[in-house]
């Protein structure tokens, strides 16, 4: 067995490598032909990365101009512990209310401790910054992974 397929993470771990990361540095083609990369918070839904940012943004100009977008999500510090997924992606950006109002709260649910549902100030709050927001679905063309835990110490 090659060394990339012993250390390759199986779609489970995939799932729950997405379920338990904050982060994916979204890399799209700035206007000037180099990649512009930005970390995000993100929702896994169904496998697949979606975001929340503003309509106006960089990166969202960018999507518009060319859809394609790499999506990095890892963690680890100590070569070892490296375990990450590469998603080469196709964004599809919805403007829509109803679509961004909807992933802003499950974004909401995802990073705020300790609450189940938005109400209040809150909803109000997301409901005033979505005109503003457009909600990204990256939609996955190929994925790498990797789980350096695997190795066992062998490098």
């Amino acid at each position: 067995m090659s060394r990339r397929d012993r250390i390759k993470l199986s779609e489970g771990e995939l799932l729950e490598l997405l379920e338990g990361e904050r982060i994916a540095v979204v890399s799209s083609i700035g206007p000037r032909g180099w990649p512009h990369s930005m970390p995000l918070w993100f929702v896994p839904r169904d496998g697949e990365v979606w975001i929340w940012t503003y309509a106006k943004s960089q990166k969202v100009r960018n999507l518009e101009r060319d859809p394609r977008a790499t999506v990095l999500v890892e963690t680890g510090y100590e070569y070892g512990e490296l375990r990450g997924a590469t998603i080469e992606a196709e964004a599809e950006i919805h403007r829509d209310f109803e679509t961004v109002i909807g992933f802003a709260e499950e974004l909401t649910l995802r990073y705020a401790e300790g609450i189940s549902s938005v109400q209040g100030d809150a909803k109000a709050a997301l409901e005033a910054q979505a005109p503003k927001r457009v909600a990204i679905h990256f939609k996955p063309l190929r994925t790498a992974t990797w789980d350096h835990r695997k190795l066992g110490g062998t490098y």
